[in-house]
């Protein structure tokens, strides 16, 4: 019996990760998965031995609030290396703790896969230098990303992006108009305002003073927030109580929530892939504290942050970030979208063209394969 430790530190990575298990265990019984996740790596099967999830933070100021956490989760981590003789390890995006996890990982000689690689594209190529001295194998998302890992002489495998298989909404249009009691004949403009708190605590307050500007602009419109089943309601009616846009909030629909859409205010990030692979026109918006910020502006080395426009290599969805999160930018931008088709088609074939860079459909079991492979030559 094989024994695999697997490591996400986020909702998008706990998704993948759980897919992943899922899928290798289809492929074979003989194996068995430990780690730090969240909820949908437990069900998958992982034995975890901290929900990650629940502690999800970005940006560094969030992060030193809660480094005396993080360092207990990580040597506790660290022991179960020696207590537990794993086969593999497997490591999920989450570059701040699992490249340094990484380092420990090959000081014992166990063979290291990376799925889900970290943005050293956009971080600066610094990082390259410590990934390929630790890690054996680069899983990756992204066509660019392969060639990237290539150049460096490192052992890598393009697999697509597994959202093409996961993004589909459960109701047709009609559905969904009725499940979410919308009225047809206005526009319907989706929020995704983020996975962790204190990104909905600093983005939507900003997003629903848009939505009045919207509202008051173009009476015919509705809106809903899309909301994850992790957080808490009570930042959501915290936030929205004096509603004058009348934003609902719908839980645990997400895809259907962008598939009725016909703009989408979206949150940096995975989201904006999801919207993008839903073909619905979209502003992007993002928001940290100033000393991240700060930080940030030094370090990245892209013009733009989107993951949509970085795959498409210029700006074809506009980025409101920090000072220019700003809700009057915000809702011209998406009064321009719902009030020129023109403007909202190109945006379409844009996004069609991202969609196709993506890959195939099937990303899931041609990652499960790779790493079995990998295991089987380790």
């Amino acid at each position: 019996m094989k024994k695999i430790l697997i490591i996400a530190g986020e909702a998008s990575g706990d998704i993948h990760g759980a897919n992943l298990v899922r899928s290798i265990r289809t492929k074979t019984k003989n194996v068995k998965f430990y780690g730090l996740g969240g909820q949908k790596m437990e069900e998958a099967g992982v034995k975890l031995y901290y929900n990650l999830a629940t502690v999800a933070v970005l940006g560094l100021f969030e992060v030193l609030k809660k480094c005396s956490f993080f360092k207990k989760i990580f040597s506790d981590t660290v022991k179960k290396l020696d207590e537990e003789k794993f086969d593999c390890v497997i490591l999920i995006d989450y570059p701040g703790f699992n490249l340094r996890f990484a380092k420990q990982v090959k000081r014992r000689n166990i063979p290291l896969l990376y799925y889900i690689s970290p943005q050293v594209w956009a971080w600066g190529k610094g990082r390259i230098k410590l990934i390929k001295k630790v890690v054996n194998k680069m899983v990756v998302f992204f066509k660019f990303e392969e060639e990237f890992y290539k150049k460096a002489g490192m052992d890598v495998a393009f697999v697509g992006h597994p959202l093409l298989d996961i993004v589909k909404p459960d109701l047709s249009r009609e559905e969904a108009y009725k499940y979410f009691s919308l009225t047809s004949n206005k526009k319907t403009i989706a929020i995704l305002p983020g996975s962790r708190q204190f990104e909905v605590k600093l983005l939507l307050p900003i997003v629903k003073k848009a939505a009045e500007l919207i509202k008051k602009e173009y009476p015919d419109t509705q809106f809903l927030v899309a909301k994850l089943p992790s957080l808490k309601m009570d930042i959501f009616d915290e936030v929205l109580k004096d509603n004058k846009a009348g934003i609902r909030v719908v839980e645990n629909k997400t895809y259907d929530v962008i598939s009725v859409a016909d703009a989408v205010i979206v949150k940096s990030g995975t989201s904006t892939l999801e919207t993008a692979i839903l073909q619905k026109p979209m502003v992007i918006i993002y928001k940290v504290s100033f000393l991240t910020y700060f930080i940030t502006k030094i370090i990245i080395r892209l013009p733009y942050l989107g993951l949509v426009n970085v795959i498409a290599g210029k700006m074809v969805v506009p980025e409101f970030l920090q000072y220019d999160a700003r809700p009057d930018l915000i809702a011209k931008e998406v009064l321009n979208l719902l009030k020129d088709p023109k403007a909202a088609d190109e945006m379409r074939r844009s996004l069609n063209a991202v969609k196709t860079n993506l890959g195939e459909s099937g990303a899931n079991e041609r990652a499960a394969a790779a790493v079995l492979d990998f295991i089987s030559k380790n």
